[in-house]
């Protein structure tokens, strides 16, 4: 079933009765090629780039609850190419070239806005830092505009430029960040691959994984065994847990971010404004509502909430930046779980199991990399070789110490990231 302007206008007019689900809601098989444990953003995409792109149909996608309800709708649904460290600026320009065509990939509006992307700068040691990072975006093909105060001015009237603690000394702006409406990036994914013959089988979690002589066999479910000759983890903050199974013991910590929405105002932020002392960063989705988020809850968490001093931290820090918004009323929240590396970088790898891959410690990253995820670890499975963009994100170099990135600067601590 296509999408067109033709066809809303059309159900419109006919009482909306012409729709048709948008993917089929099957019992599991006895076997498959592929299973995929995850059923977000990672998990969808990379069903969706084995079909597409290696012709892998035989594939089943297993969801613990629906598709769409982990990771992938408990975001602020930034889209940015903005990175530094090599090994992570080519894996989110690849990410955001196939963001630029994923509506017409899919035939499905994702609401991708490439409104724009600006990281203030506080201090001269932070503009520097900011200088380094734009010409390596600059070098790797992506674009960085190095605004000065009155630059930023321009862009963003609104801010409090004269705050005391954190004057703001310019930005780092980037014309082709800015965001996607995260529920229908999972929806989209989920019909490409339904319609590629991809079996999305929800609530069906996975209670073990079958492995026999060093070889993956398949896995236990709350519907069965289902036998695979390939089985690919990819549930974010649960992989420690999922990765228990096979024996696995991840340097993986699960912490909660927090995020939040407020009342559908008028217009007044055109861009992704990120705040650079306070850890704070803002948007305004088109409904009007202000979405925003901060920091961690810095402590080890499954739950899809978070705790309340952490909500003062970040209502401060946005105060603190733009004290317009304190008259907007705060309609709602809700927490992701992070599954943090020890250095603020992912892993898209085989492991010691044959036909067991991994695909988790995304960190701050997870959204904007959807695409990217998928296409990566689709090659991977497929072909048995790393992708040349993720060629770097190999589970063993926490053990060897090759090429560990370190994106947030911070040192291969978790309690840092």
């Amino acid at each position: 079933m296509g999408y067109s302007g033709f066809r809303v206008l059309k159900e419109g007019l006919f009482g909306q009765k012409g729709w048709k689900p948008v993917w089929r809601d099957p019992d599991p098989n006895p076997e498959y090629d592929v299973i995929i444990i995850g059923g977000g953003g990672h998990g969808l995409s990379t069903a969706y780039y084995l079909a597409k792109n290696h012709g892998i149909t035989n594939v089943a996608v297993l969801e613990r609850g629906y598709l769409g309800g982990g990771n992938i709708g408990r975001n602020t649904t930034i889209v940015r190419a903005n990175y530094f460290l090599q090994g992570n600026s080519e894996f989110y320009s690849h990410s955001l070239k196939l963001w630029e065509g994923l509506e017409h990939e899919l035939n499905y509006n994702v609401m991708h806005s490439q409104r724009g992307l600006i990281n203030l700068f506080h201090s001269d040691g932070q503009r520097d830092a900011f200088v380094r990072r734009g010409n390596s975006m600059v070098n790797q093909g992506d674009d960085a505009i190095l605004l000065d105060r009155e630059g930023v001015r321009k862009h963003l009237p609104y801010l409090d430029f004269d705050n005391h603690r954190f004057p703001v000394y310019g930005g780092l702006y980037h014309p082709r960040g800015g965001t996607a409406r995260h529920d229908a990036v999972a929806w989209g994914y989920a019909r490409g691959a339904d319609r590629r013959g991809v079996d999305l089988i929800q609530n069906c979690e996975v209670t073990g994984i079958d492995i026999q002589n060093g070889k993956v066999t398949g896995v236990q479910t709350s519907r069965g065994a289902i036998k695979a000759k390939k089985v690919a983890m990819v549930v974010a903050g649960r992989s420690s847990q999922v990765a228990a199974m096979a024996g696995m013991r991840l340097p993986i910590e699960s912490h909660v971010l927090q995020a939040f929405v407020t009342e559908g105002l008028k217009p007044v932020i055109d861009h992704v404004v990120s705040f650079g002392m306070g850890h704070f960063y803002i948007s305004q989705s088109d409904k009007g509502g202000l979405v925003f988020g901060g920091d961690l809850d810095f402590y080890s968490s499954y739950a899809q909430r978070g705790n309340l001093p952490m909500v003062e931290h970040v209502m401060e820090a946005g105060m603190s930046l733009m004290p317009m918004i304190g008259k907007a009323k705060v309609l709602r929240s809700w927490g992701g779980i992070m599954d943090m590396s020890p250095d603020g970088s992912p892993i898209i790898d085989k492991t010691h199991v044959d036909g067991l891959f991994l695909n988790c410690g995304w960190n701050y990253g997870g959204f904007k990399a959807v695409p990217a995820s998928g296409w990566c670890l689709a090659h991977l499975m497929a072909t048995g070789k790393p992708h040349d963009v993720a060629a770097k994100y190999r589970l063993d170099r926490f053990e060897t110490g090759r090429s560990i990135m370190d994106e947030e600067g911070k040192g291969s601590q978790h309690n840092l990231h």
